[in-house]
């Protein structure tokens, strides 16, 4: 039996976090603004509750979510063991049916190229820990249920202004070289350090 969405209901967010204290505490900021929350330790278990049992599967679209729960977004830590948090986003963003959920991925390593990452594979923000009140108060426009007035790629630009590296080279403005792009992919994958 599936759960009907009514207009009053409360938007339900999806916290994932390895560490037990974040996990509370961001559980409890949420359900400060009224969000009805549910809290997993870890990726595979945010999968599993979305309905994408099969964590081994590399393609997730053939999958369909939990027909019991509506999720309005996620938001997620960044370094847990097995499934990071950016393996989670990307696993939502490759799946047909998730694809749309915002996710939100939180960290306390301070990785302006992590960061860009992120928001480049479709983060819609990047906090800092600890989370505070407004940062969760930056997470009303993607709590809509209705569409946003802004278009994605509105919002991604207003996000990767916020993490400018705040070198005014002039280089800032040209678009980096294929081999540039390459270069930061494999770095990017050979972060260990979670």
């Amino acid at each position: 039996m599936g759960v009907i969405a009514v207009s009053d209901a409360p938007l339900h967010v999806l916290a994932v976090d390895d560490s037990n204290l974040d996990r509370k505490l961001i559980e409890r900021l949420l359900k400060s603004f009224s969000y009805h929350v549910t809290a997993v330790d870890s990726g595979s278990k945010a999968l599993e509750f979305l309905g994408l049992h099969d964590v081994e599967v590399q393609n997730f679209s053939s999958f369909s979510p939990n027909p019991e729960v509506e999720v309005n977004l996620v938001i997620t830590d960044y370094c847990m063991p097995g499934m990071t948090g950016f393996d989670l986003l990307r696993k939502i963003k490759e799946s047909k049916s998730l694809k749309d959920i915002p996710v939100v991925i939180m960290s306390s390593d301070n990785i302006p190229a992590r960061i860009n990452r992120c928001l480049e594979e479709g983060a819609q923000e990047f906090f800092l820990k600890p989370v505070q009140l407004s940062d969760v108060d930056k997470l009303k426009p993607y709590m809509s249920k209705n569409k946003r007035s802004t278009t994605d790629e509105e919002e991604y630009d207003k996000s990767r202004a916020r993490y400018d590296d705040g070198n005014d080279d002039e280089d800032d403005d040209m678009e980096p070289s294929f081999k540039e792009k390459d270069e930061e992919r494999r770095s990017f994958s050979k972060d260990q350090s979670c």
